[in-house]
């Protein structure tokens, strides 16, 4: 794709990142949250995958979208994912929305960093050393070491 036009970005303008994040967190509040929690809700439009390949737009594109088109993808692919957070939703494997937790979420990906080493994250490499000694305190050692994955 050496030819083809750079896609679009945000760079350099504040205003228009803090827009459209400000626009897809709407999105995921109502859609994914207050929708994606209520019981009167379904916990999954669900289609079988040769229709929903046809209602949706995957093709990759070699030029960006508008910004109304990359918040309608947003709400399309919340609208056909599995509300995991819906109190209808079992799985052996996970349920629920912890608040918290999202909000966590959200700062470590706004940082998008990894815990390789302290010089890289060295909040978070602090907070895994203090959950590792409670962790170690629960089971009765009072010395050992590990990582969490995230």
């Amino acid at each position: 794709m050496a030819d083809s036009k750079p896609l679009r970005t945000l760079d350099g303008d504040p205003v228009a990142v803090e827009a459209l994040l400000q626009d897809v967190f709407g999105i995921v509040v109502d859609e994914a949250i207050l929708k994606g929690t209520s019981a009167s809700e379904k916990v999954c439009e669900w289609k079988e995958p040769e229709e929903l390949k046809q209602l949706l737009d995957l093709e990759l594109q070699s030029q960006g979208e508008s910004r109304e088109q990359i918040l309608e993808r947003c709400r399309t692919v919340i609208h056909y994912s599995v509300k995991t957070g819906h109190p209808r939703f079992f799985n052996q494997l996970f349920s629920g929305l912890d608040p918290h937790a999202l909000a966590g979420r959200i700062i470590t990906e706004s940082l998008n960093t990894s815990q390789y080493t302290y010089e890289i994250a060295p909040v978070f490499v602090l907070m895994e050393e203090e959950v590792l000694k409670k962790l170690r305190a629960l089971v009765g050692w009072n010395s050992g070491d590990g990582v969490f994955c995230p």
